[in-house]
């Protein structure tokens, strides 16, 4: 098949795209750099340069591309301040819906078979019931008040994908990344917070994260282009767990000190709403669903091992 891959130069990009070309796909990669072409020739794609929020430009090249397949991986995250959660993800969030609109007109201009779209699991989940959801549960109603536009840019993107009745929206809510080229791993953002001491478990810690290492995501999407079926997939290790459990499991890893511990009115005032709900109240999310219809398995079942490695 033919992959238009959106977004070909970003983590999740340079996994992907690899894997694409080596399970024998055809693959066009964008970027928003010329600078960055030649990465893309050395991965195996065809690259062009398009400005994901330009219609015009982004109806073109799917129009030249004719690709059977888009995947959506369009991000732009300035920073990890989560105490301006929204104003960080400002960039991502038009990508997600503008973005995303823009793709799917072109797409079915051209009469994509498939449309795989990347979103996030675990805040998003309503902070009721079990630790740890399906995605049949449903979405934070009620988010803080510095993560609601980004709430509702998830909202959008989902919407969008799967309401388009002219092909088969697939959507990927993928878990926290670690690994290679990502905020989690050594000299990332997050990596070096927990190693400077500058992470800490607020409250009881007990938010529920799940992640999933950037490679095993991408093998995740590969499978989700070749055989998903219309809907949503948790993209996530087997081992949610609460912050309690991983941020010092994280510290002993790398070799960093314990993280202190702060009481949540501390937290708030330091991360603000947003960071204390990460830290108390967010919700794990299930992988059953992607393993069974995506035949998929991560090779990092756990990030306990996947840390340390």
């Amino acid at each position: 098949m033919k992959v238009f891959v959106a977004g070909a130069t970003g983590a999740m990009g340079k996994q992907l795209v690899p894997r694409l070309v080596a399970a024998g796909h055809r693959v066009v990669g964008t970027t928003r750099s010329e600078a960055k072409e030649g990465a893309l020739w050395d991965l195996g794609a065809t690259p062009m340069v398009v400005d994901a929020l330009d219609p015009d430009q982004v109806a073109d090249a799917v129009a030249r591309a004719q690709p059977d397949v888009i995947v959506h991986e369009l991000t732009s995250i300035a920073g990890l301040d989560i105490r301006h959660f929204d104003r960080d993800f400002a960039m991502t969030n038009r990508l997600r819906t503008e973005g995303t609109d823009h793709l799917l007109s072109a797409g079915r201009a051209v009469g994509v078979e498939r449309f795989v779209a990347q979103s996030y699991t675990s805040w998003p989940y309503a902070r009721t019931g079990g630790a740890v959801k399906r995605e049949d549960d449903p979405l934070d109603p009620t988010p803080a008040r510095e993560m609601r536009d980004s709430m509702a840019a998830i909202r959008h993107l989902e919407a969008a994908v799967l309401g388009a009745d002219w092909t088969t929206g697939i959507v990927l809510r993928y878990g926290g990344f670690y690994g290679p080229g990502t905020s989690l791993t050594p000299g990332g953002e997050q990596f070096e917070m927990v190693r400077k001491r500058k992470f800490p478990v607020v409250g009881n810690g007990a938010g529920v994260w799940s992640f999933v290492h950037i490679a095993d995501a991408a093998e995740a999407t590969v499978a989700a282009v070749e055989h998903g079926k219309r809907g949503i997939y948790n993209v996530v290790d087997d081992d949610p767990a609460a912050v309690a459990e991983w941020l010092p499991a994280l510290a002993r890893a790398i070799g960093a000190p314990a993280p202190w511990r702060v009481p949540r009115f501390v937290g708030r005032l330091l991360a603000g709403e947003s960071g204390a709900v990460m830290m108390t109240e967010m919700r794990g999310a299930s992988n059953a669903k992607a393993k069974r219809e995506l035949g998929w398995e991560p090779r990092h079942p756990s990030w306990r091992e996947g840390f340390a490695a």
